[in-house]
């Protein structure tokens, strides 16, 4: 009988087919398996400057559009080349070089003259530009730390008065500003025409796009007649009419208006250029850019003096401060290394340019005299020193710089000179709002390589505000009117609660404005120079304006 149980555990044809099978399949599997480990070593160690695995931390990830993807990826196993061939390393490092071509030639600086119409990317050049357009603290979204009740406990009455004119400011609701969308990216930059005769604003974007748009327009303007608001189709009214070109290839920093000149708009941009946008003859012109195309010298601020509309002054993200005569070439500007960290932002004294102040990240705010130029850098009046990075120092007209930094204060600088007010606010001393103009007078008698001691550049009035932008907001920046019809000083900046707020140059809170339908911070905040219209842009490219 053993014999028999012997030959019935013996497989049949069948199951011994079925078992080979099993074990090819199985040979098969680990040899593939094999491959495609060596395939991605092969990939991975192709040369390159870093691995992915050593990728900082700081590096943000970056989404690339589908017209970005070049050369498109083809199948190298439809292509009958095996993954871990010498065939198969050329390929890849033919497509890496390829792509990264590609990335170099879409950063290049374009220096030629750019037509509107050709860059415009909406097709609203010719129904915009006419005769009128040429004039660490954690945020808690719409919590108000400023408000009606504020005001109403105000006992000095220029104050309150102030407070009542400056929060009766109401938005621009001829749509809601989630549907205002000035530019297609996050919003770095702002600025008003001077025009007093109608609000038109510009913002520039993180691409090097420029919004236009005209405020005086509303929802019939556009061809849609407004119905009573007890209609169904109450919202089917067309977006605002805005314009937006494209004259730079990356980010729009700053941007200014000559007074004697408002028909032309200057724009720096991380591109490292600066560009005249003619408003009348529709085209945008180099005025500064490095020689090499590809040299990386990123522009973060500009000013000019208001007494030379030929001479554009700028500062770099390489610490470096710059002088421009823009009839002559750019091998000619003059160039000076203030930092060895990025200057974030700079401004000139409104009438006594030869005074600038820088903010940098070296945690410093420095005052600068270009009257005398001492081992190839301007004189050092003073600096301060604050805990974290200071993004930007801005001078008003009557001498004072304002600053931001990451310390969570907005300082006001008087350098001890003129009529100097005493603790910030307190509500009830009496305001020296039209007097501080001495300030500026004093400071026009200093003497050329004048020096201020310490002291002097200690802030005058230090305001507690939460700066933590992090990642995916624009630095705030404080904005001074530039020209106050009321000649009362006052600053505004963003809020990290979705509000801006307003204050005097005395330290006092005078406003803070925001409205329904916003649902961003209105980061990029900046004064009309005349009139008291106050625009601000978001990072989804949003506009809000209170007027």
């Amino acid at each position: 009988m053993a014999p028999k149980r012997a030959q019935q555990e013996e497989p049949s044809g069948f199951e011994a087919q079925r078992l080979a099978n099993i074990a090819a399949r199985d040979k098969l599997l680990a040899e593939l398996e094999v491959k495609k480990n060596a395939a991605q070593v092969a990939l991975h160690s192709k040369p390159a400057k870093r691995p992915a695995s050593s990728k900082p931390k700081s590096t943000p990830a970056k989404r690339i559009k589908k017209e970005d993807i070049a050369p498109r990826r083809t199948s190298s196993r439809l292509a009958g080349i095996q993954a871990d061939s010498e065939v198969q390393r050329e390929k890849q490092e033919k497509e890496y070089i390829e792509l990264k071509e590609r990335d170099i030639e879409r950063r290049k600086r374009n220096t030629e003259d750019l037509k509107l119409g050709d860059i415009t990317l909406n097709g609203g050049v010719n129904g915009f530009f006419g005769s009128d357009a040429l004039l660490r603290p954690v945020a808690k979204p719409h919590e108000r730390t400023f408000g009606e009740d504020e005001i109403k406990e105000t006992t000095d009455k220029d104050l309150k008065e102030l407070r009542e004119k400056m929060s009766g400011l109401e938005i621009w609701d001829a749509w809601e500003p989630n549907r205002i969308k000035i530019t297609p990216e996050r919003i770095y930059s702002a600025s008003f025409h001077p025009t007093e005769e109608k609000p038109i604003v510009f913002m520039g974007d993180k691409l090097g796009h420029l919004g236009i748009v005209d405020a005086s327009q509303n929802p019939e303007v556009s061809g849609v007649k407004q119905e009573d608001e007890d209609e169904d189709d109450v919202e089917d009214y067309s977006d605002p009419v805005i314009t937006q070109i494209k004259p730079h290839t990356r980010t729009i920093s700053s941007m200014h208006t000559h007074p004697s000149n408002p028909g032309t708009l200057f724009t720096g941009s991380y591109d490292s250029s600066i560009r005249t946008i003619d408003l009348q003859k529709q085209i945008a012109v180099e005025i500064y850019g490095p020689s090499d195309k590809l040299e990386d010298s990123p522009v973060s601020g500009i000013d000019m003096s208001a007494t030379d509309p030929n001479t554009v002054y700028f500062t770099t993200l390489h610490g470096s401060f710059g002088q421009h005569d823009y009839r002559t070439p750019s091998t000619e500007t003059k160039l000076y290394e203030l930092s060895d960290k990025k200057i974030g932002g700079f401004t000139l004294n409104p009438l006594a340019p030869h005074y600038l102040a820088t903010a940098s990240l070296d945690r410093t705010m420095k005052l600068w005299d270009l009257r005398k130029i001492t081992k190839s850098l301007p004189t050092l009046v003073g600096e301060h020193e604050s805990r974290l990075s200071v993004s930007h120092a801005a001078f008003n007209t009557v001498g004072q710089v304002a600053t931001s930094s990451y310390d969570d204060t907005i300082k006001i600088h008087s350098f001890g000179v003129g009529p100097t007010p005493s603790a910030p606010a307190t509500g009830s001393r009496k305001l020296e709002f039209k007097q501080p103009t001495a300030r500026l007078e004093n400071m026009q008698t200093w003497k050329t390589g004048h020096v201020l001691p310490p002291e002097l550049m200690d802030p005058e009035v230090t305001i507690s505000h939460n700066n933590q932008t992090g990642r995916w907001v624009t630095i705030l920046r404080p904005q001074w009117q530039r020209h106050p019809s009321d000649g009362i000083q006052k600053l505004v900046i963003g809020n990290m609660n979705r509000f801006v707020d307003v204050y005097s140059a005395t330290g006092e809170q005078l406003a803070q404005l925001g409205g329904d339908g916003i649902t961003a911070v209105p980061a990029v905040a900046v004064f009309h120079p005349t009139k008291d219209y106050i625009a601000a842009g978001t990072a989804s490219g949003k506009l809000c304006l209170w007027m």
